[in-house]
């Protein structure tokens, strides 16, 4: 075995190899060379080199996110850990574990004018779990330091960074394992729901006509079946759900927007909820949102191991367990009382279906007939990545079939690294990944395609209207030079030469028999990874989506 000569690189190595981290992202450096020499010469160790930290940090979010395991970052020295902040960001605010172990000058070297060298010591301060700077020198507290990071990753599921000086000379190695150190348990805590709680919860469950029930991002599979029966056969409850909750049933809502929007004053005082019951990550809906904070419900519980948001400024309850242990402790105390409130939900989103229905029937190719057809074009049992922005808006009025899971850097929102992530995801997953992107995403993203990892079923659906066609449809816009300019981002790009020089194969289309045709092409191969560019109306899509939702009254 080759180790690096640098006994505290050597310790850091071994407590990641100790402690099951095993999938490390390395970008090019020279001061992180005796980390990436121990790690690469290892072989429990899988290492991916990925050149851009922008792109790596997203990369490795795409892996944590599927494996559900801390996945380790190793940079060099200087603005190169920077640029891993939109990552850990995004990790913090979704609850996935990362480890940055970040390459140093020596403290001494530190604002001498010495190349390269920046004040490392916790950058990540604000969203991250935990910082460490350890000393140059091997030692107990060092070990302590590792070890209670990579704990607190795993434990409370978010990112941490872990600050490591190293002097010259950097590439010397050994045969020889120079360094002892011990592994410390990770003490995990065993909640429950107490007896006073479900007592007075209960209760008050029991006493309630109108409960909605509202899931954010939520992974796969983790919520139990029988749970979701016990929901849904009861009448004073209603269960919304997203396109990112990974949860499906025929009794649940789950295009909330559709059914939201066109709501008046007296409906929405009508179908306000007595009690909210959260769990899962962010919600997407502003429509939502904006309906709970106005008409806001007397109660609000949340049920999470870790984190309640006050996301509608009334939250009254915090039960820190998980939703399957809540459910399994609860549901069996409540009663099946006399409401209509989920009978008056299920009327009037029926209604709302079959509008949906009439106006897509009628509309002229545009962004949300794009959306219609490669939601029903998409095959079954695959990974989906959905970018942020506009797609992952469209994605939600859409039913998506129960065997595609679902995922959205939902935590910051953010458009920066989408590509990266369902890259990361798709080699962690194994499973054929498809990625709807629009056009600013994509391109904003484009160094993820510099990437030697893509496995040949990955899939880029790229929606191609011009500019940030959001922009378009939120309040403020006009027609101008400054908005074309400054908000939509206007551009005639295409990523047809973008495909050719990753070795993507490249589709297009531009109306709804050129798509269908282009998701079968799309579909047909598994030769090498492909981008369908999807061509739509810049100047119509806004005007044909408000219209959508006036039509849905």
């Amino acid at each position: 075995m080759i180790y690096p000569k640098i006994p505290l690189a050597q310790s850091i190595i071994e407590i990641c190899h100790a402690k099951g981290v095993h999938d490390i992202i390395i970008s090019p450096g020279s001061r992180n060379a005796p980390l990436t020499i121990g790690f690469t010469n290892n072989p429990v160790f899988r290492c991916y080199s990925i050149a851009d930290e922008r792109s790596a940090g997203f990369f490795a979010l795409g892996m944590a996110q599927q494996i559900q395991k801390p996945v380790a970052l190793v940079c060099t020295s200087g603005s190169a850990l920077l640029n891993y902040y939109p990552a850990l960001a995004e990790a913090f605010y979704s609850q996935i574990p990362l480890i940055v172990i970040s390459a140093d000058r020596p403290l001494d070297k530190i604002d001498i004018g010495d190349g390269q060298t920046i004040r490392q010591e916790n950058v990540f301060l604000n969203h991250s779990l935990y910082n460490v700077n350890l000393k140059e020198e091997v030692s107990e507290e060092n070990n302590i330091l590792i070890n209670e990071a990579i704990n607190i990753a795993i434990a409370n599921k978010g990112p941490v960074h872990i600050n490591v000086p190293f002097e010259e000379p950097l590439y010397e190695t050994t045969s020889k394992l120079l360094v002892d150190f011990n592994v410390t348990s990770l003490d995990r805590a065993n909640r429950m729901v107490t007896l006073e709680d479900l007592i007075a919860f209960s209760a008050l469950w029991n006493h309630s006509e109108k409960i909605l029930v509202l899931v954010g991002e939520n992974k796969p599979n983790a919520i139990e079946q029988k749970w979701m029966d016990v929901l849904a056969s009861l009448p004073s409850v209603v269960v919304m759900t997203e396109t990112t909750s990974n949860l499906h049933h025929p009794s649940f809502i789950n295009t909330i927007d559709t059914l939201i929007t066109p709501f008046t004053s007296k409906e929405f005082t009508e179908l306000q909820p007595r009690i909210l019951i959260t769990f899962g990550g962010m919600i997407v809906s502003k429509r939502i949102k904006f309906f709970l904070r106005k008409y806001k419900p007397s109660h609000h519980w949340h049920i999470d191991e870790l984190r309640a948001y006050d996301t509608f400024g009334m939250l009254t309850k915090h039960f820190q367990v998980a939703p399957n242990q809540f459910f399994s402790q609860f549901l069996p105390h409540i009663k099946n009382i006399e409401s209509n409130y989920k009978t008056t939900f299920d009327k009037i989103y029926r209604e709302r279906k079959i509008k949906h229905n009439n106006y897509l029937s009628s509309v002229p190719f545009c962004d949300l007939k794009a959306f219609e057809s490669i939601i029903a074009g998409l095959p079954k049992d695959i990974q989906l990545q959905i970018s942020n922005s506009s797609a992952i808006r469209y994605a939600q009025l859409f039913d998506i079939d129960a065997s595609i899971e679902v995922f959205c850097n939902r935590g910051t929102s953010g458009i920066d690294g989408c590509t990266s992530t369902a890259i990361g995801a798709a080699v962690a997953n194994n499973k054929p990944t498809v990625l709807i992107t629009g056009d600013i995403g994509f391109l904003y993203d484009s160094n993820a395609l510099w990437n030697n990892y893509i496995p040949k079923n990955f899939k880029i659906i790229l929606i191609n209207n011009g500019g940030g066609g959001i922009f378009r449809i939120l309040p403020g816009h006009e027609e101008s030079e400054t908005f074309n300019t400054f908000f939509e981002t206007s551009h005639c790009l295409t990523a047809e030469h973008l495909a050719k020089m990753y070795r993507f194969e490249y589709f297009t289309a531009s109306d709804t028999i050129s798509l269908s045709n282009a998701m079968q092409q799309l579909f047909g191969t598994n030769n090498q990874p492909a981008i369908l560019e999807v061509f739509t109306p810049t100047r119509e899509n806004d005007k044909l989506l408000k219209h959508y939702f006036n039509e849905l009254v």
